[in-house]
């Protein structure tokens, strides 16, 4: 049996997971961070894109986290999530509706254009949807 810590992800509008896991791999804005048992205390900004955990037992679940912060401290880790669903909850047509709108926006050159908030849907659109296919991918969907 392996060592575990326990896990609590939590967004604004819930708790989303809560339970003891082997494993937990998230995009932080050094790059991609995984934690285990043993690992040092940490406290760093998440950016939008998929959170790995391997629960106790091997089973792995994928959610997907628009941004938010991860801490570890002892045998704990949490992730509090601006937004955060499970990955198999993110309607993929939407997330590429979304997408094609927010490439549109920025391809437009007339008239008064929000780019930053242009350009942070199309980062949360593309990180939603790469969540999507890297779940597709494990469990051979894709």
């Amino acid at each position: 049996m392996a060592i575990t810590l326990h896990c609590d992800i939590v967004s604004a509008e819930a708790q989303i997971y809560s339970g003891l896991v082997e494993f937990l791999a998230a995009t932080g804005e050094e790059g991609e961070l995984g934690v285990c048992y043993g690992h040092a205390a940490l406290l760093t900004r998440l950016t939008p894109g998929p959170i790995r955990i391997v629960e106790q037992g091997g089973a792995e679940q994928v959610y997907y986290a628009s941004g938010g912060f991860i801490e570890v401290q002892g045998d704990v880790v949490t992730v509090l999530a601006d937004t955060a669903v499970r990955a198999d909850d993110i309607d993929e047509a939407a997330a590429e509706l979304a997408r094609k709108d927010a490439e549109d926006t920025l391809a437009n050159q007339q008239g008064e254009i929000d780019y930053g908030r242009a350009s942070a849907q199309l980062a949360e659109a593309t990180a939603q949807l790469a969540t999507l296919r890297k779940v597709k991918n494990r469990s051979g969907r894709g």
